[in-house]
């Protein structure tokens, strides 16, 4: 009577698959992703960009910077004082030094804003700036 519960027993422990090493690689694999992936920022709202000739891709760490069709400046999601440019460019680069600017300008937008965002860059001793244009 023993030896067949014995049995019963050993043939449903033989059955069972441990699931624990799968799920240990699983969350591994996923914590190398979460951690070698690259997020990119927004500026913050979609502007209509104006038409160029000629139109170069930029790549490295980039501050995207819109200026909207009213004269709204956005960095980074948040919607800010022409007087702050400077400010918020020299944070960005206490991160990461050799960023690039980049204008996303309305078509609509007013020169004068994109002419502050550059004094900004000049003064924060930005040397690659550049605006986004479609081709």
């Amino acid at each position: 009577m023993k030896s067949g519960l014995m049995k019963k027993r050993i043939q449903e422990e033989a059955g069972e698959i441990d699931l624990t090493p799968m799920l240990d690689v699983v969350f591994i694999l996923l914590i190398f992703f979460i951690v070698t992936s690259v997020f990119v920022t927004e500026a913050g709202i979609d502007v209509t960009k104006p038409e160029a000739s000629t139109v170069e891709p930029t790549s490295g760490d980039l501050i995207l910077i819109a200026v909207g069709p009213g004269g709204d400046i956005w960095i980074d999601g948040d919607q800010i004082d022409p007087r702050f440019i400077r400010n918020r460019f020299e944070l960005r680069l206490a991160d990461a030094p050799n960023s690039a600017v980049i204008i996303q300008a309305d078509a609509n937008a007013n020169n004068e804003q994109v002419m502050l965002i550059l004094q900004a860059a000049r003064e924060a001793n930005i040397e690659n700036v550049s605006i986004s244009a479609e081709a």
